[in-house]
């Protein structure tokens, strides 16, 4: 250590304030992290690149300090997807530390971290107050049956008014619409259940009806649209 000489000259003051680090709220337990082994936490961060052209969100379960689970979500920019290929390579086994410090190949992902990161030390966690926090694959939990990100995609002009595209529940088919031509429902077919009777053997036309759904007052529509083609 090389002090300057004005620090050499200085006479010694006792630190009367040392109470160590603020607890923070951990699994259930108040913690005063001094290491990055003292951190534990089950959260999600969002993060967008530079050119905000795309976005991430990414979950991580953290067990003393070490990433056991990431799950990468993407939207929005075709390379993001490779970038979140490599990262679920990348970020389990790391520590937050070395992961806050990992290229994680993509602007988002690398933003997404930062905001996660920021979260679990600070005792924000999604996992706080659980005891013991949650168990490695809570995050698969947020996917759903069939395992696909729940997205929402609408697109809209002032000539022609709003189209439904896809919803949580999954591709929308068509676009149920009142005497006003306003929208009271949506036709959706649900591509991860569909994948699912696919596998289980049945042909594609069978999978997709036993994949259809309908959300609001469809049986009421004065007409349906097909909001991809009218």
């Amino acid at each position: 250590m090389i002090y300057t000489h004005e620090v050499e000259q200085m006479c010694t003051v006792a630190q009367g304030v040392a109470h160590g680090a603020a607890p923070i709220p951990e699994e259930a337990k108040w913690i005063s992290p001094k290491d990055v082994s003292d951190i534990s936490g089950f959260t999600h961060g969002i993060g967008w690149c530079a050119p905000q052209q795309g976005g991430c969100k990414l979950t991580l379960n953290v067990k003393e300090g070490i990433i056991q689970e990431a799950l990468v979500e993407t939207i929005g920019c075709s390379g993001m997807t490779h970038s979140a290929a490599m990262a679920s390579e990348i970020l389990p086994g790391r520590t937050i530390m070395e992961a806050l410090n990992t290229d994680l190949v993509c602007d988002a992902i690398n933003t997404a971290m930062r905001e996660l990161f920021l979260q679990i030390v600070y005792g924000r966690s999604q996992s706080a107050f659980s005891e013991n926090g949650l168990s490695i694959g809570a995050g698969l939990e947020d996917l759903g049956k069939g395992l696909r990100s729940q997205v929402g995609t609408m697109y809209g002009t002032l000539a022609k008014g709003p189209r439904y595209l896809e919803m949580a529940e999954g591709y929308v088919t068509g676009v149920a619409l009142d005497d006003e031509d306003q929208i009271i429902g949506y036709q959706f077919i649900n591509f991860g259940k569909m994948m699912d009777f696919i596998k289980a053997g049945d042909d594609a036309n069978t999978a997709m009806e036993k994949a259809k759904g309908q959300y609001g007052r469809v049986d009421d529509a004065v007409k349906i649209i097909d909001p991809r083609k009218e």
